[in-house]
């Protein structure tokens, strides 16, 4: 009892203290007792993540190619590889890096075998950890071709382009 009784003293100072008139505190405690107030049941952890329903509506992967998403600075493509190994026959696995400084850009592909291999390993290794990382694993979507460059039709006849910058940054 003396921790809800000091529990109500400190939200009095707090609520005395506020600058904000409008300011609502609202607190629930718990008691081990079985005999007064509402007891609060947390939610099933389906009711969190999604119920069965929700996942069960999840379509059906249409390429063996996966996207593996949240890698840590420190995986490399053999660690990848190692993880996603034991769900079926790996052709590639590949962590993206960028081309000017090298460094990993934090996600990278993997690619199977089978389609129904990549369905296994989309099912057991999403929302896992990887390098001390929780990774996220999704299909991966077709690479968009990218537009063709616009020819600036509006340029001198000496071949050179004008620069049509307004304003002064410096």
């Amino acid at each position: 009892m003396a921790l809800s009784t000091s529990s109500s003293a400190l939200l009095r100072r707090l609520a005395s203290s506020s600058t904000r008139a409008s300011s609502v505190f609202r607190a629930t405690f718990c008691s081990s007792s079985s005999g007064s107030g509402p007891s609060h049941t947390p939610p099933p952890p389906s009711s969190i993540f999604g119920d069965d329903a929700e996942v069960a509506n999840v379509p059906p992967l249409t390429t063996p190619k996966l996207f593996v998403s949240g890698l840590s600075r420190l995986t490399t493509d053999e660690k990848l590889q190692g993880a996603f190994a034991p769900f079926g026959r790996l052709l590639e696995a590949k962590v993206v890096t960028d081309r000017v400084s090298g460094r990993l850009k934090g996600f990278g592909f993997v690619r199977y075998a089978t389609i129904e291999e990549a369905e296994k390993a989309w099912q057991e290794m999403n929302a896992k950890f990887l390098d001390g990382w929780v990774i996220f694993v999704d299909p991966a979507k077709p690479r968009q071709p990218k537009p063709a460059p616009q020819q600036d039709t509006r340029s001198s006849h000496a071949g050179f382009t004008t620069n049509k910058t307004v304003g002064w940054c410096g």
